[in-house]
């Protein structure tokens, strides 16, 4: 068996970026961006008008002034002159600052009189303007690639006047569940049957690690049939769950076997989760997960969300971690490291409470559902008594 750490090295080490492709500004969201993102030109464009109220001379603009109304300005439409000593121009947020103007007077700092206004507050210099390139200016690097684009990402490059974005293109991830004991949701239960429940829960883990999953028809426990659905699709990743042990029933290494599968590693340190495949059939990288559903997303957890982002070009494939401390007595651990289900809790000092769940079992979905963490124990770690420090994976953080 190979640590986790390592089994996470060796799948990353043998994943390359999907490459780019343009696609418009509006589906850019949660996408990696394979350039970078520079302004197209300078924000704001001209000095303006953080307010409504007065464009003015400060010097003119002291408490009890009369200043004369020469126009307007209001956001675009600039005013076409400029302003002269102990004049004034109306102006509203957004709209140019004249030439000529230094300062902004409120509307609730003034009195519109008969073709003018008063000052009912001194106005300080430079008073309420945006200056032109406040916010960027043109040819200024907004976004680097390598960013997963957010909503605040995506305004910000509409700003900078980008109707298209060049992106990673989303990983395609086959995923193809396999046995003859298992039907999909819906369908009929063969006899001593259950219904399968790794695809779909893959398959929204993919989406939300950015990738695109295609769920292939269940695969029974043929090599043939196993074979044939592998490789059906230009996939940049498959991914298969059940049959990834030694029993007489777990077939999927026998299976691509007959179309050149390299295995690169299948047993790892870990629990839930021992038997993993990691090999390519060809030019497609094989992910083999567990066939009990806690295995196969805990083991999709730690090692196909990294494989995702690796896949979308992320310089950072690490999983978020956060330090808690125990909520209950831990036990010492074996050679395998831990990654128990626990619900979390917030001291009243702020600090994470981890507790694990009391039941663990592999099969158990619920348990897995009602989790906010994964509490991780490494091989061979000593009694911890509650209280003491943990590390946790926050399930919430990673949308899973």
């Amino acid at each position: 068996m190979i640590s986790v750490e390592e089994a996470r090295a060796r799948i990353l080490g043998g994943l390359t970026p999907t490459g780019p492709e343009t696609v418009p500004l509006a589906a850019g969201w949660n996408r990696v961006l394979a350039r970078p993102v520079a302004a197209r030109l300078t924000q704001p464009p001209a000095d303006v008008s953080a307010m409504d109220g007065y464009a003015v001379r400060a010097a003119d603009a002291a408490e009890g002034a009369a200043l004369r109304l020469s126009g307007a300005a209001p956001a675009g439409r600039p005013f076409a002159g400029s302003v002269a000593p102990g004049e004034a121009v109306r102006i509203f947020t957004g709209g140019f600052v004249p030439e000529g103007a230094d300062a902004i007077l409120l509307q609730e700092d003034a009195t519109p009189t008969e073709g003018g206004v008063r000052v009912n507050e001194t106005v300080t210099l430079g008073r309420h303007i945006r200056r032109r390139g406040l916010d960027f200016a043109e040819g200024a690097v907004l976004l680097p690639a390598g960013r997963r684009l957010t909503a605040r990402d995506i305004g910000l490059a509409a700003a900078g006047n980008h109707p298209w974005l060049t992106v990673q293109r989303r990983p395609r991830i086959g995923i193809l569940a396999t046995g003859d004991e298992i039907a999909l949701p819906g369908e009929a239960l063969p006899e001593g049957g259950i219904v399968s429940s790794n695809a779909h829960a893959l398959a929204a883990l993919v989406a939300s690690g950015g990738g695109e999953a295609s769920i292939l028809p269940i695969a029974p426990d043929d090599p043939a049939e196993i074979a044939a659905l592998a490789g059906s699709g230009g996939f940049d990743l498959l991914v298969t769950t059940g049959g990834a042990s030694v029993g007489e029933h777990d077939l999927v290494q026998k299976a691509l076997g007959r179309d050149g599968f390299v295995l690169d590693f299948w047993r790892i340190a870990m629990r839930p989760g021992k038997p993993l495949i990691w090999g390519r059939l060809g030019a497609v990288p094989v992910l083999g997960l567990p066939g009990n559903p806690v295995s196969a997303l805990v083991c999709a957890v730690i090692f196909l969300l990294p494989a995702l982002a690796r896949l979308q070009g992320l310089a950072d494939t690490a999983i978020p971690t956060l330090r808690a401390l125990a909520g209950a007595d831990l036990p010492e651990n074996d050679k395998r490291a831990d990654h128990l289900r626990a619900s979390l809790v917030q001291s009243e000092a702020g600090e994470w409470i981890a507790t694990p769940a009391a039941r663990q079992d592999s099969s158990m979905l619920a348990v897995l559902a009602g989790a906010d963490a994964l509490l991780l124990r490494p091989p061979f770690a000593p009694k911890l008594a509650k209280g003491g420090a943990v590390e946790i994976i926050p399930l919430a953080a990673l949308r899973v």
